[in-house]
């Protein structure tokens, strides 16, 4: 199956644009979904993360408390190291599943990291960065969330800089119009998907 993998920093509108692709048909494999599964309640990750972090990130409920374990990785990169060695194999394993078990002529694969781990190349053969300003990024997080700003700003520290990202996709889609404009890329950008997986199943 063709992939596309999509990627962009936080807030660039990663979900507006897979949920527009959805609408059009096309399968949607979000390793942010997948990473959201194995640490709810009963998650095949919960037992490496307590043991790798302690009992300091989970409520007396027994339940993960995202925050604490977020403000514990993104102050210190060996948490962060510790965190990803137990997500990343299991998100990436999950999502192959998913990719393989597809009858569709292309698939998306949201992965906000995609460039950052190059843990997918051998699954995607196009990419997509949806791109918008850092500061029109930051407003939006903090509109939508209880992140701060200067959460959002460790965050935006631990991703690549735009102008690498930019640098390594095959194609950018610019996220800080509107509604109207966003539909319009997003069907044009199908379109042109529709084209290549075909020339790459030889139809």
């Amino acid at each position: 199956m063709f992939v596309v993998g999509l990627t962009g920093g936080i807030g660039a509108g990663k979900s507006a644009v897979s949920e527009r692709f959805a609408r059009l048909g096309v399968p949607v494999v979000d390793t942010d979904v997948i990473a959201r599964e194995l640490t709810a309640p009963g998650g095949e990750a919960l037992p490496s993360i307590r043991e790798a972090f302690g009992g300091s990130v989970f409520t007396q409920a027994g339940e993960l408390d995202r925050a604490a374990l977020r403000r514990q990785v993104f102050a210190d990169p060996a948490a962060r190291a510790r965190l990803e060695t137990i997500l990343h194999p299991r998100i990436r394993h999950i999502a192959g599943q998913r990719l393989a078990a597809l009858d569709a002529p292309y698939a998306l694969l949201v992965v906000p990291l995609l460039l950052e781990t190059g843990a997918y190349a051998d699954l995607v053969q196009r990419t997509l960065l949806v791109d918008c300003p850092e500061t029109m990024r930051v407003e939006r997080v903090m509109a939508r969330s209880a992140l701060t700003r200067s959460d959002i700003e460790a965050i935006v520290a631990a991703q690549w800089r735009d102008d690498e990202r930019r640098a390594a996709v095959d194609d950018r889609l610019d996220n800080a119009g509107g509604m109207e404009a966003l539909d319009a890329a997003v069907t044009a950008l199908h379109t042109r998907y529709l084209e290549l997986a075909r020339a790459a199943a030889g139809l």
